[in-house]
């Protein structure tokens, strides 16, 4: 087992709202995916591996430009899951840099990045273990710029909407799955 936070110490003043906002954001995150894996001991999920990739799923935020979380980073937000997967891998955990890669919205397929001309690495970065899934689930219930709250249903599903059919569908598949 790794402690996320020797990881997220190496990147981030713990103190300062880059690090408040990923902290917070990444606890609550963990703590969801967690308690929906407990609700699921069929699908027999790797809860030590969930805890420790819900805490790092958002690492590369500080590389993008979101000013209102206190990062202030060269890249687009968008690029914050593949930025982050890179530098998992070079920390030696290519499992916990697929989470980040492929949590963004409810994935993106690379027919997404291509009809988007998205500033992203021409590859899928769809969730493909339950694992992933969950997490990236999970995720969708918080938000960084509002740390107190946890979304209801309908408006994850109106922000999922507005990404079009295909990811609407796929962010459905998790509520059967995990709900």
């Amino acid at each position: 087992m790794i402690n996320p936070l020797d990881i997220i110490r190496k990147y981030y003043t713990l103190d300062s709202l880059a690090g408040q906002s990923l902290l917070i954001h990444s606890q609550l995150v963990r703590d969801k995916a967690q308690s929906l894996a407990i609700r699921h001991p069929e699908m027999d999920l790797d809860i030590p591996f969930i805890q420790e990739a819900a805490m790092l799923h958002d690492i590369g935020i500080f590389l993008t430009k979101a000013p209102d979380i206190g990062c202030f980073g060269e890249h687009p937000y968008i690029c914050h899951g593949y930025l982050g997967a890179d530098l998992l891998r070079e920390e030696g955990l290519p499992r916990h840099a697929l989470v980040c890669e492929r949590h963004t919205g409810a994935g993106i397929s690379l027919e997404m990045i291509k009809e988007n001309h998205l500033p992203l690495p021409q590859r899928d970065m769809l969730p493909v273990t339950l694992e992933e899934k969950l997490i990236a689930f999970a995720d969708k219930f918080y938000s960084k710029t509002n740390l107190t709250r946890e979304k209801k249903l309908g408006k994850i599903r109106a922000e999922m909407a507005f990404y079009g059919e295909e990811t609407a569908a796929r962010f459905e598949e998790w509520c059967e799955l995990f709900l």
